[in-house]
């Protein structure tokens, strides 16, 4: 798989580091864990999506736009990520802000990634939930070009293959970073929502000929919706690196047992975990994504689901900004 065959710009810190846990380790009396530290990318705090816009800029820059096009959750990391690119990059940028949570207080609404987003420039429309995106982005596109702008959409989260390449080289990545490091891993646990991520580094490591499962934790939809998703995306983003086939049906696996009352909705488990890696390791980690996933990977610990397992690595796919939006629901005594 060559990925120097597409579009790309720079502009993460690559390769991001591999760290032992070795506290959380002991806290929890399972496995050796390590922090795969995707939140170390360096664009606007850092983040997952920093991967996939090195190839989506990329495309958008040999495409001719002027003007990025994007949507995401009010407290989106990826939107406060590519409002950052197109600054970088010289783009103007046009964002599309779902109001996914149920009664958002005046922090969530204005602090955290939003604020970044302002910080950036970026001009936010807000929309209302279930909102018909492709459809609104289309809109939006219509209008920059009438305005004699060139506009490139990209969708939520990155997530189509284009974006998902970035995954994919994360997936290479680690398999690297294990062979140096001499490390025999018996799982990968990420945060699963838009898919990119998920799908990218399934190709990525099944491409590159390692078995290794990845267990994906769900921050949004039922198992069955989710995996279904990123095996699309997987299937996809397999047919365009020229890897057809590499990623079986059955290496999706979803758990989607961690979201709570639903998507950017705090859960008790999230709350334990964001306070134990902090406390613990220094870490910080979202409430949104790696908050429950996280809680899903202790959860497997404790439960004894893991139990094969001698040594689990953990992605942490960034989006710290987004505590100071539930500052006033994480509990932290």
């Amino acid at each position: 798989m060559q990925l120097s065959q597409f579009p790309r710009i720079a502009l993460a810190h690559l390769p991001t580091p591999l760290e032992p846990m070795p506290r959380l380790s002991e806290h929890l009396g399972g496995p050796q864990i390590y922090v795969k530290r995707d939140d170390c990318t360096g664009l606007a705090t850092g983040g997952n999506k920093t991967r996939k816009l090195e190839f989506s800029m990329g495309e958008a820059l040999q495409e001719g736009a002027d003007t990025i096009i994007t949507v995401g959750a009010v407290q989106s990391n990826h939107v406060r990520q590519t409002a950052a690119a197109a600054c970088k990059l010289g783009l103007k940028c046009e964002v599309l802000l779902e109001h996914r949570v149920q009664h958002p207080s005046d922090l969530y609404k204005n602090s955290g990634n939003v604020l970044l987003d302002r910080i950036f420039g970026a001009n936010l429309r807000e929309y209302d939930k279930g909102t018909d995106f492709d459809a609104a982005m289309a809109d939006v596109a219509s209008e920059v070009t009438t305005a004699g702008g060139t506009p490139y959409i990209i969708p939520g989260g990155a997530s189509n293959a284009v974006g998902a390449l970035g995954y994919v080289g994360c997936g290479l990545e680690l398999l690297q970073q294990f062979s140096e490091q001499a490390l025999a891993v018996d799982h990968i646990v990420t945060a699963t929502g838009s898919a990119g991520t998920h799908a990218g580094l399934a190709v990525g490591i099944r491409g590159g000929g390692s078995k290794l499962p990845i267990l994906g934790i769900g921050v949004n939809a039922a198992q069955d919706v989710q995996e279904e998703r990123v095996y699309k995306l997987a299937c996809e983003t397999a047919d365009l690196v020229g890897a057809p086939g590499s990623v079986a049906r059955d290496d999706i696996i979803a758990d989607c047992n961690y979201i709570g009352p639903g998507y950017g909705e705090p859960t008790e488990s999230m709350n334990e975990a964001v306070l134990m890696l902090a406390r613990l390791e220094g870490l910080l980690f979202d409430p949104v994504y790696s908050g429950k996933a996280l809680a899903g990977m202790i959860d497997y610990i404790r439960s004894g689901r893991f139990d094969h397992a001698k040594t689990i690595v953990f992605l942490h796919t960034g989006g710290a900004a987004g505590l100071f939006a539930y500052a006033d629901t994480l509990k932290l005594d």
